[in-house]
């Protein structure tokens, strides 16, 4: 034991003396490499992924009484055109129009022009567009500059921006006769609703219209949602079509159109053809105000959840909204839906103003951003259409389109934005117009 610790200590000792450090020893020279081998996607024996899980539709009871809601909010006093919230412009300050492709939007503004060419002043600025042959960007840019004048759309207050929401033309499922599935009316105009054009009657009244219903020769307002979603209805006999979703036949009536697919795989499309003259509540602002739902989550998407959970209470919660829209069916083969212009809208170059701050039909550059992001958007988009809910100066409804992904853009949109009004050089910004 003894020496063989004496032999260590010596090893140890020359090994700390040396001046070269130990050589490693020498490593053995690698294997070559195996020739490469065509890949082989890894076995799986996992199950095939399941296919999207469509939801049951929202349905509840028919309701057998109507009681009003305890509050409902008066709708703000009907006005004529007022074009002098519109601020002249210079053409530098339209947020995106240098770098917009205006060409997208040329469709768009021929169909304005099929209805605004027999008005004055749009005649002559029509007429210069239809002598135009499929312009590029830059030449609808210089077309624009040339006949028009660019104005800031303003708010009452003097400020330049306001809340720009979304809408889209829904996919509804529905029946021409009544089921125990397909159970919601989806009614035509009613032949007792009558509209008055007071501005026929008292000039002073111009652009002042009311909706009613005669009892002993007196107009009396016309019957509000709960009154007609009574299992009993006053408008029985004028069912268009049956629904099968009663939250879906809600949003349809926000939207203004729709395609209703039947069972047999046709599609129809319905549009507006009149509203019962009750003022238009906002259900999700309610929620917010009750505090059952948080700003973010009072998109279309968000009252639908809350519909599904809360079924015993929907039918209440619909009816604080007393407005009700009626429509018709329309021709088939448009290229979308009608607009309150009269022409199809175009998806994403289609937006609804209000028209007593806004001409109908007029181009717009609208500068916002997309839903739930801060990525700009930035559009030249025609004012063709209107909205119960789009008041105000600065107060756009954008549309996105059809199908699933229109849906979810125009559900989660609601954004702040700024307007700006292209308008021909000779228009008149005055209240007679």
């Amino acid at each position: 034991m003894t020496a063989r610790l004496f032999f260590l200590l010596l090893i140890l000792s020359a090994s700390a003396c040396s001046n070269q450090p130990l050589k490693p020893p020498a490593k053995a020279p690698a294997p070559p490499a195996p020739a490469a081998s065509p890949a082989v996607k890894p076995v799986c024996n996992c199950p095939p992924p399941e296919a999207p899980r469509e939801l049951p539709p929202i349905q509840i009871p028919d309701a057998q009484k109507y009681a009003p809601p305890a509050m409902i909010k008066p709708d703000e006093p009907i006005k004529g055109p007022d074009y002098s919230l519109l601020k002249p412009a210079a053409w530098e300050e339209l947020e995106g129009f240098e770098q917009d492709d205006l060409s997208a939007a040329w469709p768009a503004w021929l169909q304005s022009c099929s209805t605004l060419k027999n008005k004055q002043p749009w005649q002559s600025v029509c007429n210069a567009a239809l002598a135009l042959n499929s312009p590029s960007s830059e030449a609808v840019r210089a077309y624009y500059k040339q006949y028009f004048s660019a104005y800031r759309a303003t708010n009452t207050d003097g400020t330049d921006t306001g809340l720009i929401t979304g809408y889209y033309e829904p996919l509804l499922k529905g029946s021409r006769v009544r089921s125990e599935r397909y159970r919601y009316p989806l009614y035509a105009q009613p032949d007792d609703l009558i509209a008055v054009e007071l501005g026929s009657l008292y000039p002073e009244l111009a652009n002042k219209r009311v909706r009613g219903r005669l009892i002993n020769n007196k107009l009396v307002p016309y019957y509000s949602r709960g009154e007609i979603d009574l299992a009993q209805s006053p408008l029985q006999g004028k069912e268009l079509l049956w629904i099968d979703d009663i939250i879906d036949l809600f949003f349809l009536q926000i939207q203004g159109s729709g395609l209703i697919q039947l069972d047999n795989g046709e599609r129809l499309h319905v549009g507006y053809a009149d509203q019962n003259g009750q003022s238009y509540q906002s259900i999700g602002r309610l929620l917010i105000d009750r505090g059952e739902l948080s700003a973010d989550k009072a998109s279309m998407q968000g009252i639908k959840d809350w519909a599904r959970g809360n079924p015993d209470r929907l039918r209440d919660l619909l009816n604080s909204n007393p407005s009700y829209v009626f429509f018709r069916e329309l021709p088939a083969g448009l290229s979308g839906p009608l607009g309150a212009l009269g022409v199809p809208i175009l998806g994403e170059r289609s937006v609804a103003i209000d028209p007593r701050y806004i001409p109908l039909g007029a181009p717009v550059l609208l500068s916002a951003t997309y839903p739930n992001s801060s990525k700009p958007l930035q559009r030249l988009m025609m004012a063709q259409d209107t909205g119960g809910a789009i008041k105000g100066g600065v107060r756009a409804d954008f549309f996105w389109g059809a199908g699933l992904e229109a849906g979810r853009q125009a559900g989660a949109m609601k954004q702040r934005g700024k307007i700006w009004v292209l308008l021909p050089r000779n228009f008149p910004l005055t209240a007679s117009n």
